[in-house]
């Protein structure tokens, strides 16, 4: 409990001690960024000049994306670098900060907030000390100490200076009363004991943090990711940490909190983004949406796909060559081809290898040439070198991109998906050329392990390789000629000194470009939204299956969400995975979660809302409007300083776009200090899910609630705030 114990002038005393630790913190974080520009300007410098072998070039590329990263790291703790103190019975004194500082003799000065010796500052508490005498956080603006907040676990075992020198008051809640910025904020101040459970949990297997509004899911589960990063550092840079948010809002709000932490090595994506090339934002219908999520998707892929894998109705004939096409022998071939059991374009190849074969023999049959070891080796690839043989080998085993299938899928689901019902057929029908929707990316990924590469690819980048190494050799015989040293140096040896790959790469662009990669951990965020199909993507991208499952299952908007998390992860993680659930809403004051929380109870009785740490705050109110284009521009000037958020139904986001309206989709994991949300009973109307729609809306404000309406309120929301009052408008 904080002791507010201190005069005016013992506070002015302990500010001035805690200035002058934090200006010498910040003169060794000075001196170390000179060092590391130093190194990287060296590394700059060796990576510029000539000469070296192949081998060293990409080794100092290395090393110079290595102190890049060095250096990005000392860069981004400059604000807030130094934010606690703890005093330990023993009488050690650590101050705990964004990174580790240590001084010439290699001593800490400053405790990185991951290490172990600083978990106590996280942990401690009344009943359990954890060997602290008192926990100090700091509150700093820039390089300057501005506040100072104590808790003392045990009075009697501080002497009279320890006593003296407690001050200010309780640093959770000062944080909470902030004023929003549109960002979130890293809380490594402030984190909680039962945060720190989840941040502090080991790299293998899977947590679930669940949670309702406000408990403070996401900061957890950023802040594991870094811990980890910190803790497991040669595992997760080379692999990466990936972190799935549900909307570019989202990661927009979220960017800057693992950069301010120190981490840099991390990829964030939404899942309409993790098909590389695709950036999906558009979301289909809800009954479109359960069909594309569920996993019979994937056998209906399957069945498309074996269904480009055709046949001739009868035998045929290719008539400028004379040349039969009989179905028996096609058959053959494409039964050898699918027995292999490859993927689409892979086994391809063994489906041209066998037609070609039996046609040229068909061929030499006809022509009564004699079959023997030559005519094998040589006349497929001369049928294969005639235009019609190819125009009617790809037209019965075409080469298909995930795009290709998936769009024909979509375009004719009568044919390609006949395990349908007519109805389902007509949810999934889509015109072709329309864009991809975030539910057809989980379809890509899935088309894309179907169809696999025919291997054309690489083949076109080593010969593209082999044209670049011709091209520098011929330029450098170019040189040679000119400078007059032809006679004493070797093209081909001068044209690889300076051979180059092209520019490092770090694992986060590497990973965002390559489909197949895989991290060493993921985050995925709002993960209730999350459908079946689109487990499979994800999972794809981590086979060790360390994960971090961050939802509540009370906000599930998506008629293809989870509403059980064993359902929904058990079938690839087994019992690899336990739950955190956070109890305490750090974010809602208790007047707004009052409200929210009667209408959970009626949409969904089985949640538990979370219980507000916060019981003051403003009591929120309902406006009756006529006109919500005209009116709610007045209702949001009135919310004063700060955020605001506009609330809306997904059928008026075009009509108030121009007031930066969201829906109640894209404005989950978001935080205002206001928030209007309008016309609730046709966000609850919009769609199967939309009382827990309406919940999320509910729940966004830090400060202030306005409900604008047009008619009655939904019950239970109307007897809810009945007792804040109405006011009218229009």
């Amino acid at each position: 409990m904080t002791q507010d114990l201190a005069s005016d002038a013992v506070l002015a005393a302990e500010l001035r001690t805690e200035q002058r630790r934090l200006t010498e913190l910040y003169a060794h974080l000075d001196a170390a960024r000179e060092r590391a520009r130093s190194a990287l300007e060296q590394a700059a410098d060796a990576h510029l000049g000539p000469g070296g072998t192949r081998q060293a070039r990409i080794e100092q590329e290395v090393v110079l994306a290595e102190r890049t990263r060095r250096l990005a790291r000392l860069t981004a703790v400059e604000r807030g670098l130094c934010f606690g103190r703890i005093d330990g019975l023993d009488g050690a004194v650590h101050r705990i900060g964004r990174i580790g500082l240590l001084d010439e003799e290699f001593e800490p000065l400053l405790l990185d907030w991951r290490a172990p010796a600083a978990r106590p500052f996280y942990t401690a508490s009344a009943a359990d000390p954890a060997g602290l005498l008192r926990r100090r956080h700091l509150r700093t603006e820039g390089r300057r100490v501005v506040g100072l907040d104590d808790e003392a676990f045990d009075l009697d075992a501080l002497d009279a200076e320890g006593r003296r020198t407690l001050v200010g008051e309780a640093a959770l809640l000062a944080e909470l009363r902030r004023t929003r910025t549109g960002r979130m904020r890293e809380v490594v101040a402030t984190i909680q004991a039962e945060q720190d459970r989840v941040i502090r949990s080991g790299l293998h297997g899977a947590v679930v943090v669940h949670g309702g509004p406000g408990t403070g899911k996401t900061v957890a589960a950023l802040h594991r990711a870094a811990y980890l990063l910190y803790t497991h550092r040669e595992v997760l840079e080379r692999r990466g940490v990936l972190v799935i948010g549900p909307n570019p809002a989202f990661l927009r709000y979220i960017e800057q909190v693992l950069p301010s932490l120190g981490e840099t090595e991390v990829l964030l994506r939404t899942p309409g983004e993790l098909f590389p090339g695709v950036r999906a934002v558009d979301t289909d219908q809800p009954e479109s949406a359960f069909l594309k999520g569920s996993e019979r998707m994937a056998d209906v892929l399957a069945e498309a796909v074996r269904l480009h894998q055709r046949l001739p109705a009868g035998d045929g004939l290719l008539a400028a060559l004379d040349l039969p096409l009989p179905r028996r022998l096609l058959a053959a071939a494409r039964e050898r081809a699918r027995g292999l059991r490859l993927p689409h374009n892979a086994a391809r190849a063994e489906f041209l290898r066998a037609a070609l074969r039996s046609l040229a023999r068909t061929r030499a049959d006809a022509l009564g040439r004699p079959w023997d070891e030559e005519e094998a080796r040589y006349a497929p690839g001369e049928l294969w070198a005639e235009p019609e043989v190819r125009a009617a080998l790809d037209a019965l085993w075409p080469l298909l991109t995930p795009q290709q299938l998936v769009e024909s899928l979509l375009a004719d689901p009568e044919r390609l998906a006949p395990s349908l019902s007519p109805v389902e057929r007509a949810a999934l029908h889509r015109p072709p050329g329309a864009p991809w929707t975030v539910e057809d990316v989980p379809l890509l990924d899935e088309a894309a392990e179907l169809l696999g590469s025919d291997g054309a690819e690489r083949r076109r980048a080593a010969a593209a390789q082999g044209r670049q190494r011709a091209d520098a050799e011929a330029y450098a015989r170019g040189v040679l000629q000119v400078t007059g040293q032809e006679g004493d140096l070797d093209a081909a040896a001068l044209a690889g000194r300076h051979a180059d790959d092209g520019p490092y790469r770090s694992t986060a662009e590497r990973a965002a470009a390559d489909r197949e990669w895989t991290f060493g951990h993921v985050v995925v965020d709002e993960a209730q939204e999350l459908s079946a199909l689109a487990w499979r993507m994800v999972m794809r991208r981590i086979p060790t299956r360390s994960l971090t499952v961050v939802g509540d299952l009370a906000q599930t908007s998506s008629a293809a969400g989870a509403r059980d998390w064993q359902e929904m992860l058990g079938r690839y993680l087994g019992t690899r995975w336990r739950e955190e659930r956070l109890t305490v809403n750090y974010r809602t004051p208790a007047p707004i979660m009052a409200v929210a929380a009667a209408w959970l109870a009626a949409v969904d009785p089985a949640a538990v809302a979370p219980e507000s740490v916060r019981a003051d705050g403003e009591r929120p109110r309902a406006v009756a409007v006529t006109d919500y284009a005209a009116q709610l521009p007045a209702l949001l000037a009135q919310d004063g300083p700060g955020t605001t958020g506009l609330v809306v139904p997904d059928g008026r986001l075009a009509e108030l776009a121009h007031l930066g309206a969201l829906s109640a989709a894209q404005c989950k994991g978001l935080e205002f200090d206001a928030v209007v949300v309008a016309d609730p009973a046709a966000i609850r109307a919009q769609s199967p899910r939309g009382g827990h729609d309406l919940y999320v809306a509910l729940t966004r404000a830090t400060r202030r609630l306005t409900v604008a309406h047009h008619g009655p309120l939904p019950e239970p929301l109307g007897a809810a705030f009945e007792t804040a009052g109405r006011a009218k408008m229009g």
